[in-house]
């Protein structure tokens, strides 16, 4: 169920195990959450703006005996962003080490260059540690973690607290904020992120950032013609809205138009609320899950262009407080940090002759956290936050843009993304690892879950990843031939 990027990756390992494989999309396209905006001759993504660690793109396509360079062009961004601080400095985050420890060393001086060099060596042993154990295999059950690399990452700091660990390494408040920002993908503020959590900045700050030619949608298109070239039946305009089941088994998938697909095995790519509805199943746990922030979104097209980064981070002056206000608080910011995409930066095809494509993303509080009037507050919420980005960053936005959508957490609830996120569930201590949801329902024997909701969590090889390990409960772990 479901042809975004964990469901096409579980295909693609189930069809080069020999199974025989369809998948069901409700939509006309595949993607899922990496969608697509095609207005006025722009074309714009709605989902994730970059791809980083290609190397799991490549191992997915692989399953299949196909290959990342036969199905996507992929541009490395350097740098990979922009920050911009409210102090009006501004530092480009490049991904080379070389390059990044003269950037520091220019921003902040030799002492914060031989930190950021302490960090990124610390980074990167942190992603070793985790990667094998914790993010790229199954677990029954915490105990299974027990053993030399739990001791490691706990000798790592990673337990820590993210901030707190960072700042063993950086004392310059700005660069901290560089390289702790990406908490808030997981739903939490860097005071009290995980450590371990600083694996998503090793992954855009160290392994490198891409963009694919044509935009992100290219990343499931080329999984989807790879999929059908393999063999996978894909059924677009196909909404499931049953299951059937004999006992403990599922034995047949039925869709609004009557149409039911016999199956052996189901995995389901939904939201995890959505999965155990169609189940007939409720998931058990003690503690009720907390949903990660939402964010407004603003698709707009230009018809001139500016001169930044393919991804800036515009910060405000707040910090702390701005975590608080969305997480906590359930208000909107105060002082906004804005993450502002300009895709056209690297593929100027996406947009008309001298024109520009913009994403605009404000945090703001989930459905949950702060049950805020978005049919009533979101158009002027939007004129705020392209004021913002006209006043910090895009001189003459508001004479030469066109805004072509507005994405607000209401508009996420409509689409199934619980209260109203598209980042799923936080990855709070409770909410990580085997205690995650996990992808194995215990209510049936032959029903697997994957995408954001479940293990490993929210994010682009976070979703590869899911739909490999949902097709190893399926199937078992391939052995490895030497």
């Amino acid at each position: 169920m479901g042809a975004g990027l964990s469901g096409l990756a579980a295909a693609l390992h189930l069809a080069g195990r020999g199974r025989e494989v369809t998948v069901l999309e409700r939509g006309a396209v595949p993607g899922g959450r990496a969608g697509r905006l095609d207005a006025g001759g722009y074309r714009m993504d709605t989902g994730p703006t970059v791809l980083t660690m290609p190397d799991i793109i490549e191992q997915t396509l692989a399953a299949v005996g196909d290959s990342l360079s036969a199905r996507l062009d992929l541009t490395p961004l350097h740098p990979a962003y922009e920050a911009r601080f409210a102090d009006g400095a501004s530092l480009p985050v490049h991904t080379e080490a070389e390059a990044m420890t003269e950037q520091v060393r220019a921003f902040a001086g030799p002492a914060e260059a031989r930190g950021y060099t302490r960090l990124r060596a610390w980074l990167t042993e942190l992603y070793r540690v985790e990667h094998d154990r914790f993010i790229a295999a199954n677990h029954d059950s915490p105990l299974s973690l027990l053993g030399v690399d739990l001791a490691r990452l706990a000798a790592l700091g990673g337990f820590g607290r993210l901030d707190a660990r960072v700042g063993r390494f950086l004392r310059d408040e700005r660069l901290r904020r560089v390289f702790t920002f990406q908490s808030l993908y997981a739903g939490q503020s860097p005071q009290r992120a995980l450590a371990l959590y600083a694996v998503i900045a090793y992954m855009d700050t160290v392994a490198g950032v891409c963009f694919p030619r044509g935009g992100v949608r290219a990343l499931p298109d080329a999984l989807a013609a790879a999929a059908a070239d393999a063999g996978v039946k894909i059924r677009y305009d196909a909404t499931v809205d049953a299951v059937e089941r004999a006992g403990r088994r599922v034995t047949a998938v039925r869709t609004t138009d009557g149409a039911s697909y016999p199956c052996d095995a189901v995995v389901l790519t939904t939201e995890p609320h959505t999965a155990y509805r169609l189940l007939g199943a409720t998931p058990r746990r003690p503690v009720p899950l907390r949903a990660a922030p939402s964010a407004v979104v603003l698709h707009v097209g230009a018809d001139r262009t500016w001169d930044t980064a393919h991804h800036t981070i515009s910060f405000g002056h707040a910090w702390r407080a701005t975590f608080d206000e969305i997480i906590n608080r359930g208000s909107l910011m105060g002082d906004p940090s804005l993450l502002i995409t300009r895709p056209t930066a690297t593929d100027p095809a996406l947009a008309p002759a001298g024109g520009d494509v913009l994403y605009l993303l404000a945090p703001v509080p989930n459905l949950r956290a702060g049950p805020i009037d978005w049919a009533r507050r979101g158009a002027d919420y939007a004129a705020e936050v392209m004021a913002t980005a006209e006043q910090r960053l895009l001189p003459g936005l508001s004479a030469h843009a066109r805004v072509l959508r507005v994405v607000t957490p209401a508009d996420w609830a409509a689409q199934g993304h619980v209260d109203g996120t598209p980042f799923s569930y936080a990855h709070t201590l409770a909410q990580t690892g085997p205690f995650r949801p996990g992808n194995l329902p215990r209510s049936t024997d032959n029903a697997v879950l994957a995408g954001s909701g479940t293990v490993p969590g929210v994010g682009v090889p976070t979703a590869l990843v899911s739909g490999r390990l949902a097709a190893d409960r399926i199937t078992g772990i391939p052995r490895r031939i030497p």
